[in-house]
């Protein structure tokens, strides 16, 4: 097995312990979900792109040290070696990788194996004394030095949104082809950085609590914390152009006969067309609650109102944190295949796992409950616990609330506490 071969059925088996064995049927999405997962398992960012050529074995060269490492860490092995020992330990070189010397001494490998056993044995040794030379050259590659990068950042304003922030940041010690900063989760929100250059602004359109993230190839290097509170909450509108900016809702009486929410009057206030494709946010974000993100009970009622035809209604609770997302989707059962979830390092699709039970007729006044008992989320709805399961790393604390929906929702009262009892946050509006 050639070590392109390995790298191929490396990230093959990646794939498949996350349920994706039809390996020709996968998605652009399934493909961001592996990047992902590896991601928050080893620190190491592989691109979607990388993911798709290494698994079609797409490249003339071995991919970088840190990138076989990840996908054989994420195996659970301690490294690529380890990986490419437990495999093949007589793993051939790809052609693509020796020089011509190399190819000369190899054809000439193949009429030896035709002479005698004496010449067949010098030209083997020959074979490995020029592949162990052109391993070492592999092998003693100029350090990395990502210890040396700086990055910081500081804000524009204190918790206003929009809020620009300044990113500095010094990369000119570290060996790699290519510079990001990355402002939060989403990798589509990613800009390319230069060598010799130290300062870059961008702006949060939302309040939250981000991981800016210093990249240089495929790794993530450094991440400074980008928190941006709101003292109250914080409604807005937004479609799913990565590159659109959200409509914040202004204009509003968002307190309305003891509940929070919005109606088409606030809609058409701050001209946000009923038509479009928008989904509407409800977000609370005081900064850090002190709350650890492994041990918390959520509670709220709420209910979702139509303001066009859909097919698949639904509300997204979610409860955000440090370094990971707590949350879950629900939406009418015939739609289960849409839903999701996550809670910490743990991510579900509705189209792989039966999430069928968080779902419920979601325009109805229901009682949801999200309780974190050391590191396993259960919920229940309506005071039946419909769903349990536990999780690996932890969020941190607990940053904010939050409910997302295709309608909009009418939200009765929230209550956010610890385990102790201690209550953090609580309205009934």
């Amino acid at each position: 097995m050639t070590e392109q071969e390995l790298v191929k059925r490396c990230v093959q088996d990646v794939c498949q312990i996350n349920g994706f064995n039809d390996l020709r049927s996968m998605t652009h999405r399934d493909f961001e979900t592996i990047s992902n997962q590896i991601e928050n398992s080893t620190g190491i960012l592989i691109s979607v792109s990388t993911v798709k050529r290494l698994l079609n074995g797409e490249f003339s060269r071995m991919p970088q040290t840190a990138t076989l490492n990840a996908i054989s860490i994420y195996l659970g092995f301690k490294n690529w070696q380890e990986f490419r020992s437990s495999v093949n330990n007589n793993v051939t070189v790809p052609i693509n990788t020796i020089d011509t010397n190399q190819v000369a001494a190899a054809n000439k490998k193949n009429r030896f194996y035709r002479l005698s056993k004496l010449k067949w044995t010098s030209a083997f040794f020959i074979i490995a004394f020029i592949a162990f030379f052109g391993f070492i050259k592999i092998s003693f590659k100029p350090s990395l030095n990502f210890a040396k990068a700086q990055f910081s950042m500081m804000k524009t304003t204190e918790n206003a949104v929009p809020n620009t922030v300044i990113f500095k940041y010094d990369v000119d010690d570290v060996n790699a082809d290519s510079f990001f900063i990355q402002q939060s989760w989403d990798k589509r929100r990613r800009v390319k950085i230069e060598k010799h250059k130290y300062t870059l602004t961008d702006i949060y359109y939302e309040p939250g609590y981000f991981k800016a993230k210093l990249i240089a190839n495929d790794s993530i290097i450094k991440t400074v914390d980008v928190s941006i509170p709101t003292d109250k909450w914080f409604l807005l509108a937004k479609n799913a152009n990565p590159n659109s900016i959200p409509n914040y809702i202004k204009d509003s009486s968002a307190f309305k006969n003891g509940f929070l929410g919005l109606d088409t009057n606030d809609l058409i206030k701050n001209q946000i067309k009923i038509d479009d494709n928008e989904t509407f946010v409800y977000e609370y974000f005081p900064g850090k609650m002190n709350v650890n993100s492994d041990n918390f009970i959520f509670k709220t009622r709420v209910r979702r109102k139509e303001i066009r035809n859909s097919n698949c209604p639904y509300i997204l609770f979610e409860v955000f944190c440090q370094n990971y997302f707590m949350y879950f989707k629900s939406m009418p059962k015939g739609c289960a295949s849409e839903t999701e979830a996550q809670f910490g390092d743990y991510t579900l699709n509705g189209k792989r796992n039966d999430l069928s039970a968080l779902c419920y007729d979601v325009n109805k006044w229901a009682d949801i409950e999200m309780r974190v008992k050391n590191k396993v989320a259960t919920v229940f709805i309506n005071s039946i616990q419909v769903f349990s399961a536990p999780y690996n790393s932890s969020s941190g604390l607990i940053a904010g609330l939050g409910f997302i929906s295709n309608g909009l929702c009418e939200v009765d009262n929230v209550e956010l506490k610890g385990l102790d009892g201690k209550i953090v946050f609580e309205s009934e509006f």
